[in-house]
């Protein structure tokens, strides 16, 4: 486990790092283009930064990034 200290603008700027990131990645689950492996590694990729933003976000915010289950 790693800890780290960051001022509030630094909180800000990863937190729309992590926004901006969750957002490309629920475009690409989207895509039918996109077949079954990669899908899955971005499913995979989406739960750890979803659980990062989870820390800092408030839940109003945190509820535009919960995957519904129909996607899994």
């Amino acid at each position: 486990m790693l800890g780290f200290l960051f001022n509030e603008k630094e909180c800000y700027e990863l937190e729309y790092l992590l926004r901006k990131e969750l957002e490309e990645m629920m475009l690409d689950l989207t895509d039918k283009r996109i077949d079954g492996v990669v899908r899955r590694a971005i499913e995979e990729r989406y739960h750890i930064v979803f659980r990062m933003y989870a820390r800092m976000a408030k839940p109003k915010e945190l509820v535009k990034y919960v995957r519904s289950k129909k996607y899994h």
